[in-house]
């Protein structure tokens, strides 16, 4: 397993991945860092992202999980950037219930390429965020991406 930390306009994140894919995004350092040439890529991507350069991610993603959670990793992914959708259109999609897709939202390991914090709850409210500060980071990501249907 590979592993390299990163700063961000969030504070550090570190990076995992095998050698063809990337598997987790964890907001914190690690005290050494094992790169690799995906790593790299991702690095750049993430700058570029946070430069406001990039709007898509382009990167091989291996995420661990339930069939229903990558389900809606996927549509997450399909979620435009500054855009939002809530969790009750998400759980149409797939036939299931919002607070099912709420809690996959909650287990996604790789934010912020996978977008979950594109996902809000019914009205447009922020709902919750795993990563880093909780809701204030999804908030930070949101108005990063031009969104001001929140806040």
């Amino acid at each position: 397993m590979y592993f390299k930390t990163t700063q961000s306009p969030l504070g550090p994140l570190t990076l995992f991945a095998k050698v063809d894919s990337v598997i987790a995004l964890k907001f914190g350092t690690v005290t050494k860092n094992k790169s690799s040439p995906l790593l790299k890529e991702a690095i750049s991507q993430l700058k570029a992202y946070f430069k406001g350069q990039l709007k898509h991610f382009d990167l091989p993603l291996k995420t661990p999980g339930t069939d229903f959670q990558k389900a809606v990793w996927k549509l997450i992914v399909e979620i435009p950037y500054g855009s939002t959708r809530s969790y009750g259109q998400l759980s149409d999609d797939l036939g299931s219930a919002p607070r099912a897709v709420g809690g996959a939202c909650g287990k996604n390991p790789i934010p912020i390429i996978v977008p979950c914090h594109r996902v809000l709850a019914a009205n447009y409210k922020v709902g919750g965020f795993s990563g880093g500060d909780g809701t204030q980071t999804k908030v930070s990501l949101l108005r990063f991406e031009g969104n001001t249907l929140v806040f």
